[in-house]
């Protein structure tokens, strides 16, 4: 009988050497990448990726039901059915791509109309307006040149404030918002957050005075301009209190109403010289538009989450677990292995 020697038998195979620490360094480093792209992104891919579209074309209808409107015939207020105001919006990218060009800054030329008809269909005035704007911040960018240049009704503005839109990630706190009938910027307040339509919205509410205004350019009766009523002596004044619901992530109003006063005061067209209504009414969106633009909002809400949250907080959260895993394993990697111990019997195998 013939002995094998002890530990000469057939031993286990052992994990290949270094295998564990090349993954725990992976890990690590897959770690770092994710965390270092969690701020990355919001706080650099964010304000050049979300920035309001250079061509955008937008239409929008409000109705006053009822209204009081002015029969320029008799000089005298009467009530009408309806008042229908129709807002188109449109990007002009060639003149913002001019802007761009002299500014260095990113921005979005609008040419807005605002146009009111009777309930006819016709025309009771018409203001048309240039506004020229960052397109991350909505802030009033001054641009110079008749083709570029910041307008209402014709004539040139210099805005201070928003106007239209809110800015991406709206605060709860008052706004400078401008009023194009006035040409004049002021406060419009924060009143409170709200639900509407399933969306969280904050509601913004502007009073403006009793003010003395310009007569529209485009006038409703044919032969009558601003100069030959400005020569009787007549004048325009305004008062107005704008509502507004607004979708704080992407700053898009999803709601507006205005409750809109307009009157003539003097002069030898107002019969005694005292004031005539010129327009009146509570102004609120068409049914149809605000149901467009609660599912237009809802969809763009979801892109500005995607990179100021979502991804953010996805990316912090995937490198915290890629760092404690990489840690793991380069501890396990690290700890010493115990001697394999010697088998306890030798194995017998069969001679003379």
């Amino acid at each position: 009988m013939r002995r094998t020697p002890p530990g000469t038998g057939p031993r286990p195979p052992k994990p290949p050497k270094g295998m564990r620490r090349p993954a725990g360094l992976v890990l690590l480093a897959l770690a770092v990448f994710f965390t270092a792209l969690s701020p990355l992104l919001r706080w650099y891919a964010f304000p050049r990726l979300a920035k309001v579209p250079a061509g955008q074309y937008q239409a929008m209808v409000l109705e006053a039901r009822p209204a009081t409107l002015l029969d320029y015939g008799t000089m005298k207020a009467r009530q009408v059915p309806r008042v229908t105001i129709v807002q188109t919006l449109k990007g002009d990218v060639a003149a913002a791509h001019r802007v761009q060009q002299a500014t260095g800054r990113s921005v979005v030329v609008w040419n807005t109309l605002s146009y009111v008809a009777g309930p006819d269909g016709r025309m009771v005035s018409r203001i048309p307006e240039r506004y020229v704007f960052d397109a991350h911040t909505q802030e009033p960018v001054h641009a110079t040149g008749e083709a570029v240049g910041e307008t209402v009704d014709g004539d040139p503005v210099r805005r201070t404030g928003i106007e239209y839109k809110w800015p991406f990630l709206t605060q709860k706190r008052d706004y400078a918002y401008f009023d194009p009938q006035t040409r004049t910027s002021a406060p419009i307040h924060y009143k409170g957050t709200r639900t509407f339509h399933g969306l969280e919205v904050y509601y913004f509410e502007q009073t403006i005075p009793w003010t003395r205004v310009p007569l529209p350019k485009k006038m409703p009766v044919q032969g009558i301009t601003p100069e030959t009523v400005a020569r009787t002596g007549t004048t325009r004044w305004y008062s107005t209190t704008r509502m507004f619901w607004v979708e704080p992530v992407t700053g898009a109003p999803v709601n507006g109403e205005e409750i809109h006063k307009e009157e003539l005061r003097g002069g030898q067209l107002v019969p005694g010289g005292g004031k005539v209504t010129a327009f009146a009414g509570h102004v609120r969106m068409r049914a149809d538009y605000v149901d467009a633009t609660v599912d237009l909002v809802s969809s763009q809400r979801t892109l500005v989450l995607l990179l100021t949250g979502y991804l953010p907080w996805g990316f912090l959260a995937l490198g915290a677990a890629l760092l404690l895993l990489g840690l793991v394993l380069e501890a396990r990697a690290r700890r010493p292995r115990p001697a394999a111990a010697p088998p306890a019997g030798g194995d017998v195998s069969g001679g003379p």
